[in-house]
């Protein structure tokens, strides 16, 4: 299990944008460690958009001869 959800890391990224509060304002905010994971989520947003925030659903799944 993630330990931020889908639409807290959404709702930080767009407060992030939008308004004037920094990473370690936002960090503080929102009662986290830290803000390295807030500054990676908007970098992923800014290069994959919104599906780089949701996680992935389906594990992979290889043939016993690969390996």
């Amino acid at each position: 299990m993630a330990k931020y959800s889908e639409e807290f890391k959404i709702k930080l990224v767009t407060e992030y944008l939008y308004g004037k509060l920094g990473y370690r304002s936002l960090a503080k905010k929102y009662n986290m460690a830290s803000e390295t994971s807030i500054i990676e989520w908007v970098k992923v947003y800014k290069s994959q958009g919104m599906d780089g925030l949701k996680r992935r659903q389906t594990k992979e799944m290889y043939p016993v001869q690969f390996k």
